[in-house]
């Protein structure tokens, strides 16, 4: 599945001072932002010290209504972002901030705050524009907090002319959805009236967002300025966008420890569970998969009992993991801080939505632990492409290899990117297992160019999930997010699931579910599974209850490519070729569905490669013809992906 922002489960900066042209650039990747700090205000601000008891205040009325939030702020500029994992919003609150060198007042702003069919009336504002910054999640899907908004479009017959608009688009090239949302919300409002100001940005996380997102940025500006007649105005945004507060005398039950919304919301857990309150799901079942080889493949039961938690089979469940206690320790070490200090980092606009970076008041242990991703490689520009991105050093690595650097450790949480949750394809049935999710999932551990181990956060976290710890239950913060993955309505057609290693996952829901019906009494179509792994000894996934499908007429075709049990590689591609066809005749004869999961980079691409090959050998096809005839499958809910990069 596409996430434009960073692919899930995606684990997410000196160079003399002449390097670099202007406070722009160094705002663009962490280390450089963190060095120009460092020289240019070696001397730590005193931080504002907070003695008094701290009292929870009630959250503010949000205002619903973009355009009067904007004609009361002065503002002129407003950047929506449809964000799934953190970085289009960062995009949005880096273009917001500029508008300031321009002599205009922008503000970032979510779509699922506002009330999107106002649109029209930005005209209303003198000199306005309105910036969309769009990731595609999915296969062409918008994420999450952008679903409202991309209803509305698709419904909307509004007369935008006189709006003013510009569009960047964040997406990955490895899906066959290529930036669809960006693409579809810059084609929609054009459609509707909208001017546009500058050309689409197209962002490919599958090579450098950031670097492309500087180079659209650098564009993007000047043909503002163009537009409404305006100049820079020479001045510099501030570094910071945060203040520090230290709370020295503060009732720790007030504290944040971990919590994505609610305070205290993991000591009294209320439905309904979604990404701003996670139900903590204990772990009942975690065993190893493979039996031998030097990875760790990994099958997790959660319990979601008295959750009021529903799913299908093909949904997939996000869980919240949280950072190695180690590498926490070792940061706090490296820069000599109490981890332990409860701060708030507060915003300096005041009239800004997003009041903190991270859930605040809390201690720079739980941020670093809970709510900041310290494990990946920051995001950085081009010139930093080699020694951060290639050599895979996190945050603690830079740090450790670049001793003269000490950073205020509040600035580096406020530069630091979000730890996102990781997501899942869930590998069960609720038909079969009604108070239960199911996780298969491969830990991923590898040496990096630098000799250090690099370590999965979720995971490896997961993996030291145990079902008790001396009598401890351990939990999983998880909610389900809802996919389009899903078997056919009539179970009497047929499907086709290819899944090579973890992609097996859903399909282990799929075949459970296609067994309760058969159960049922219900007329079953023909199930099959193409699944492949490295050696049958070692790796063959879910082998004794697959064979127990095949025998019970569940499964009435298993192929297994082992791909290194002979000297020549074999895939899930050629089984496809093998079985050319009963294939064809299933697809265009008796109306199969078709679904692939797995790695999307190479896998994907591959079996879409054969399936054309068996268009044009057997259905008598041209290549142009056979891309046509799966599109059309696609677009159909015939052909259906879940794939990663």
């Amino acid at each position: 599945m596409e996430d434009s922002e960073s692919q899930l489960p995606s684990d997410q900066d000196q160079t003399p001072e002449p390097l670099l042209s202007s406070l722009d650039i160094f705002l663009f990747s962490l280390v450089a932002g963190l060095l120009i700090y460092w020289f240019f205000f070696r001397k730590k601000p005193e931080p504002v010290l907070d003695i008094k008891p701290f009292h929870a205040v009630p959250p503010p009325i949000t205002e619903s209504s973009f355009i009067e939030k904007m004609k009361k702020t002065n503002r002129n500029i407003v950047v929506f972002y449809g964000s799934q994992t953190g970085t289009a919003e960062e995009f949005a609150n880096r273009l917001a901030k500029d508008a300031h060198r321009y002599g205009m007042k922008g503000m970032a702003a979510d779509p699922e705050e506002y009330d999107m069919s106002e649109l029209s009336r930005l005209k209303e504002i003198p000199n306005s524009m309105a910036v969309f910054c769009m990731a595609t999640y999915g296969e062409g899907d918008p994420t999450d907090n952008a679903q409202e908004f991309y209803d509305w479009m698709q419904g909307a017959d509004d007369d935008l002319e006189g709006v003013n608009f510009a569009v960047f688009g964040l997406g990955n090239k490895t899906y066959e959805h290529y930036n669809a949302m960006g693409k579809y919300t810059d084609k929609k409002l054009a459609e509707l009236g909208g001017k546009r100001v500058f050309d689409l940005g197209l962002g490919d996380d599958d090579s450098n967002l950031e670097e492309d997102f500087i180079s659209w940025k650098e564009q993007f500006w000047p043909a503002v300025c163009e537009f409404f007649g305006v100049e820079a105005t020479g001045e510099d945004s501030s570094i910071r966008q945060f203040e520090l507060v230290v709370h020295n005398d503060i009732n720790m039950n007030q504290v944040y420890t971990g919590e994505m919304g609610r305070l205290k919301s993991f000591q009294t857990q209320k439905p309904p569970f979604d990404s701003k309150n996670p139900f903590l799901s204990p772990v009942t079942v975690n065993r190893k998969l493979n039996k031998g080889g030097n990875r760790h493949l990994m099958h997790i039961e959660l319990n979601i009992t008295d959750s009021k938690i529903r799913y299908d089979a093909g949904d997939h469940v996000a869980v919240y993991p949280t950072n190695d206690a180690a590498v926490v320790n070792r940061i706090g070490e490296r820069l000599g801080i109490d981890l332990d200090t409860v701060i708030s980092l507060k915003n300096l606009d005041e009239e800004c939505n997003k009041k903190h970076p991270f859930p605040c008041p809390t201690t720079y242990r739980t941020a670093l632990t809970h709510y900041l991703d310290v494990n990946n490689t920051p995001r950085t520009n081009a010139l930093y492409q080699s020694w951060v991105l290639d050599s895979e050093r996190n945050i603690l690595a830079i740090l450790e290899d670049l001793p003269s650097l000490n950073p205020p450790i509040d600035h580096l949480c406020e530069l630091l990117p979000r730890l996102q949750a990781r997501y899942y394809s869930i590998a069960s049935s609720s038909k079969v297992y009604a108070t239960s999710i199911h996780i298969c999932a491969v830990v991923i551990e590898y040496t990096t160019k630098t000799g250090r181990v690099f370590k999965g956060v979720a995971t490896n976290w997961l993996k030291n999930k145990e079902v008790t710890d001396n009598g401890h239950k351990h939990t999983v913060p998880m909610y389900v997010r809802r996919s389009q993955f899903r078997l056919p309505f009539k179970p009497s057609n047929p499907i086709i699931m290819i899944g090579p290693g973890t992609g097996i996952a859903p399909f282990m829901g799929f075949i459970q579910e296609r067994a309760w019906q058969k159960e049922q009494g219900k007329d079953v179509g023909e199930t099959i599974l193409f699944f492949g792994c490295r050696h049958k000894n070692e790796d063959f996934l879910y082998q004794e209850e697959l064979e127990k499908f095949e025998r019970e007429g569940v499964l009435t075709q298993l192929s297994v490519a082992f791909s290194r049990d002979q000297e020549h590689k074999i895939y899930v591609q050629h089984l496809l070729k093998k079985n050319k066809e009963q294939l064809w005749k299933l697809i265009h004869l008796n109306n199969a569905h078709i679904y692939v999961c797995g790695d999307a980079r190479n896998m994907a691409r591959d079996v879409h490669a054969a399936f054309y090959e068996i268009a044009e050998e057997v259905g008598g096809l041209t290549h142009t013809q056979a891309v046509d005839y799966f599109k059309k499958l696609m677009t159909k809910g015939r052909y259906s992906q879940d794939v990663w990069s």
